[in-house]
């Protein structure tokens, strides 16, 4: 297991999770790699470390480099405990989406700020089969001091941003069929993708403030005047707001919110159930980086 990394005095850590197309961060050095074991086995790559500022960035490639990792064989558990095991004290997450609104046009970036979670066959939480159980509230999944953050970056880097929205996620790996893609947006849906969940849940339960940077890519297979989603097209339309992501990145490096003012910073208190002294050893050790400073190892 990678030793943590100390974030030096007064350094903030940014963890980066980038989806399709965006497996490195163009422009930025890259300082080390770090492979990482967890109890839940391995992240999805090595985790890129690098220097923006004076902010350390931990980048991780949720698909791998090279894309060989499928939305939902994504090791979630692992890619969250990883970053928060090497310092990281927050997360953006970057993904591919498929707009559900006419005004959300391919090209642009919705930083969302609530979720519907239609994955079926994914662990969602890091309390499963460890003698421990925790309720943590993702009323509000999204930090929003973070997602302020990103948006105003988005915005300087020369996005067109939508400021809030709910991202539906699906299990994936296929698009949706018309009727489901119909059936989101009554619900009143923004966006619609296939990796958010059940990450934004698992770095609330590692008290981890999370915000999205969600590429617009198409328009799903809902609007009249789009043909069914094409992976071609997709992926010509991911490419141009790669570089975008990127410069938002940056920007974001340089502008962090103290993490310590979020409400993710405080969200295991009293949320295990558990009673203390039933709590196994062995899990105390095996969380440590997430529930040690409530239950000592």
């Amino acid at each position: 297991m990678s030793e943590l990394v100390a974030s030096g005095s007064g350094a903030r850590v940014l963890g980066v999770i980038g989806g399709s197309g965006l497996y490195a961060i163009p422009g930025v050095e890259t300082v080390t790699e770090h492979r990482v074991a967890t109890p839940y086995g391995d992240p999805s790559d090595a985790i890129i470390e690098a220097k923006i500022g004076s902010t350390r960035v931990l980048f991780l490639p949720r698909h791998g480099r090279g894309h060989r990792v499928a939305p939902h064989e994504v090791n979630y558990r692992a890619n969250v405990f990883a970053l928060k095991l090497l310092g990281a004290e927050q997360i953006v997450s970057v993904s591919a989406v498929g707009s559900m609104k006419d005004e959300i046009a391919p090209g642009t970036i919705v930083t969302a700020d609530q979720y519907i979670d239609r994955t079926r066959s994914r662990a969602s939480t890091f309390f499963e089969g460890r003698g421990i159980v925790g309720h943590v509230s993702v009323a509000r999944p999204v930090d929003p001091a973070l997602r302020a953050v990103v948006t105003q970056a988005v915005s300087d880097a020369g996005g067109t941003v939508h400021d809030g929205g709910t991202y539906v996620c699906i299990e994936g790996p296929q698009f949706s069929t018309r009727a489901e893609s119909e059936s989101y947006r009554r619900e009143g849906v923004s966006v619609i993708g296939m990796t958010q969940m059940p990450e934004a849940k698992l770095a609330r339960e590692a008290e981890l403030p999370y915000a999205a940077m969600c590429l617009v890519t198409d328009y799903d297979c809902w609007h009249p005047s789009e043909a069914a989603v094409e992976v071609e097209h997709v992926v010509e339309v991911m490419k141009k707001n790669v570089a975008l992501a990127a410069e938002a990145i940056r920007r974001v490096a340089g502008a962090l919110p103290d993490p310590r003012e979020s409400p993710a910073s405080r969200a295991l208190a009293g949320a295990v159930m558990t009673a203390p002294e039933l709590i196994p050893a062995e899990t105390r050790r095996a969380l440590a980086p997430l529930i040690g400073k409530y239950f000592p190892a």
